[in-house]
């Protein structure tokens, strides 16, 4: 990878988005999605987040390699300081550390925007994403089995949680 900018989401990057998304959802039990996302509703999910939260993405030129978002980790208000993270990358940008650059850069969000506990659920096996967890000091705080049912069979899921 050559010179990679981190900057806001854009309604416009929904396309490109779901090109990295959508393989997620219809190859891998990493997101509990069943059918691809439109473009449509990409944009409506990115607009969603930008009112109150925040969605980055990792750029090598304009060409979008991966975007990251933290969101709500439950509804009542009493965990507004608490946000689950996520973090995508397009399939040729994976394991030369751009996630690490965009999941650091999504924590500094958090932390600017006065966050308290950032939380990542990791559907299991995820060798890479709880090696990402544990880079940034993340600590395994449980695990559910068989919560999630995908392509014929039941998956655990991990929670991990950082107080930022």
């Amino acid at each position: 990878m050559k010179d990679i900018t981190i900057r806001d989401a854009r309604i416009e990057d929904a396309e490109r988005f779901c090109e990295i998304y959508n393989p997620y959802v219809l190859g891998t039990s990493i997101s509990f999605e069943e059918e691809a996302v439109s473009p449509k509703a990409m944009r409506e999910r990115i607009a969603t987040k930008l009112e109150r939260y925040a969605w980055i993405a990792a750029c090598e030129g304009e060409q979008v390699l991966g975007y990251a978002y933290y969101g709500s980790w439950r509804e009542r208000a009493a965990y507004a300081g608490t946000v689950e993270t996520s973090v995508y990358l397009d399939e040729e940008a994976r394991g030369q550390g751009l996630g690490k650059l965009l999941y650091g850069a999504l924590l500094d969000r958090a932390r600017a925007q006065g966050r308290h506990v950032a939380m990542g659920v990791v559907a299991l096996p995820n060798e890479a994403s709880e090696a990402l967890q544990l880079s940034f000091g993340f600590t395994r705080a449980a695990v559910f089995h068989e919560v999630g049912y995908k392509a014929g069979a039941w998956v655990d899921i991990a929670f991990w949680e950082l107080k930022l």
